[in-house]
């Protein structure tokens, strides 16, 4: 016979996971998701509905194709390139009106252009390559773009990879790195203290990280040590495994994410000094990685340093802007695979995007092939249509996956920011369409009134016209009567309502005899 009344507790965290069986999942991941699109790990606890994007310009980058570059150089400066008439590259800049040109590129076919900011003179300035050309120069004083020639050095026509170390520049072209003397980012010359160093293998991809200059190949990873031509030197971290897209290389919270052949690696540092870990940051969402990283070769990446938080987009020419993918990783330890939570977004389509500090303002930066600049983490639309936000918890077995329970009730804590409608699908014993037994509620409509911003413990929060003073504020209840041995909750919003927080939800149930 049936016991009393029991509350199971769904505490939203975990994030995406999808490398368990599924009695595993709702077993012991409780408030993870099978789907988590267009939410994101909330700091603070929860999932939170993503913020949207907007027109960074609402004039076009003038040109065709893709845009080939992209560098935010301040809150209201944007730097971009993108295919002349004349199939050259050309630069403009754009303080959020119409966008000017400042140079052109001499070749033609110049391919997605990285990039690196550095200031060895007082200056702000931004180096680009593009796999073609030679190098172009940026100076954010002046607005002022001036291409290298032949003169400074023939080796670094075409570089494809640029960083900056120990105020020295690093150029990478094949399997050959070459170096400028210090202070300096067009001196080739020996006797000043430039050089060059083979590693044996097309260079994928530089970054900065602990006083080293990493250097991924697609088969290897390699380190630069040292100060000056006197002591560089090349040394393995390791020949196992590299890095098989450079545009995915970001440093996060002591960590730096990557995209390797077997997916998401983390380079961590260790406690012994030289020492590094490779994790595999994507193997709690394996399935999702997978289908994701399969569906192209063409990504783009970017870190929201407020939120701890990497994101990475793949780029397919031929795919719609609305259906546009990507996952972001939100980290929650300093370093490491373990402290990472997972969801996807639908709806952002990138081929190149940057992020950057001005003051105490982030501003994220993204473009594709319509031609205009986008600013995230804006608004509540995706430049006004509506953001669709899932969230779909596994099935889970509450106690014992062979006893029917009886549902009654569900309670949802949430922290909107101003009106919310949200749809709530609760599914019993994985609702399988030849599971005709089982009798699956209909969709509930939860919607909040008013525009204000409700928080705990005020007075005025009002919630379907059911006013819950005091301790409930935030909460809405609705019956669930149902039964099954197995539950999952489906929590969706399409709209362009401001962003919200799904903190946690009461199941009320009975349990039954065993069946």
């Amino acid at each position: 016979m049936a016991t009393q009344w029991t509350t199971f507790p769904i505490e939203f965290r975990g994030g995406l996971i999808s490398n368990l069986s599924p009695l595993q999942h709702g077993t012991n991941a409780v408030g993870s998701a099978t789907i988590l699109q267009n939410f994101e790990a909330n700091k603070e606890g929860g999932y939170s509905k993503i913020r949207g994007f907007e027109k960074y310009s609402t004039t076009t980058v003038p040109g065709s194709g893709p845009i080939l570059a992209l560098k935010v150089i301040s809150s209201g400066r944007v730097v971009a390139a993108r295919k002349n008439a004349s199939n050259l590259t050309q630069y403009y800049y754009s303080t959020g009106s119409s966008w000017t040109s400042m140079a052109t590129s001499v070749s033609a076919n110049g391919g997605k252009a990285r990039h690196v900011l550095y200031n060895l003179d007082g200056d702000d300035k931004v180096l680009f390559v593009d796999g073609t050309n030679y190098p172009a120069i940026y100076n954010t004083n002046g607005n002022t773009m001036s291409f290298m020639t032949s003169s400074d050095s023939s080796d670094v026509s075409g570089a494809e990879q640029v960083a900056i170390f120990k105020n020295t520049a690093f150029y990478a072209k094949g399997s050959n790195l070459f170096f400028t003397a210090p202070f300096s980012v067009d001196d080739f010359s020996v006797a000043n203290g430039a050089g060059s160093f083979n590693v044996a293998n097309d260079i994928t991809g530089l970054a900065v990280f602990r006083e080293q200059l990493i250097i991924f190949t697609q088969d290897s990873i390699k380190r630069l040590t040292g100060s000056s031509a006197a002591d560089f030197a090349v040394s393995p971290i390791t020949d196992r495994i590299g890095c098989i897209n450079g545009d995915t290389i970001q440093e996060i919270g002591g960590d730096v994410i990557y995209l390797a052949p077997d997916g998401i690696r983390l380079l961590s540092a260790t406690d012994r000094i030289g020492d590094f870990a490779l994790d595999v940051a994507s193997d709690q969402i394996y399935k999702d990685s997978n289908t994701f990283l399969a569906s192209t070769s063409s990504f783009t990446s970017l870190v929201l340093r407020e939120k701890a938080q990497y994101r990475i987009f793949a780029y397919i020419a031929s795919e719609q802007a609305e259906v546009g993918k990507g996952l972001i990783a939100t980290k929650f330890i300093s370093q490491g695979a373990s402290g990472m939570s997972w969801s996807t977004t639908s709806g952002i389509k990138a081929f190149v995007a940057d992020s950057r500090y001005s003051g105490t303002t982030e501003m994220v930066a993204f473009a594709h092939d319509d031609g205009y600049v986008y600013r995230m983490e804006t608004g509540s639309s995706f430049d006004s249509a509506d953001i669709e936000a899932i969230y779909e918890s596994p099935y889970m077995p509450i106690t014992d996956p062979q006893t029917r329970k009886s549902f009654y009730k569900l309670t949802l804590y949430a922290e909107p920011t101003g009106s919310m409608d949200l749809d709530l699908n609760i599914r019993y014993d994985f609702s399988t369409s030849t599971n005709t037994s089982t009798l699956q509620p209909a969709t509930q409509q939860i919607s909040s009134t008013g525009t204000a911003i409700f928080l705990f413990g005020a007075s005025d929060a009002v919630f379907n016209t059911a006013k819950f003073g005091g301790e409930l504020d935030k909460v809405y209840t609705n019956n669930i009567v149902g039964s099954g041995k197995t539950i999952a909750v489906r929590i969706a919003d399409n709209s362009t309502n401001p962003t919200f927080t799904l903190d946690t939800a009461l199941l009320e149930y009975r349990q039954n005899d065993r069946q």
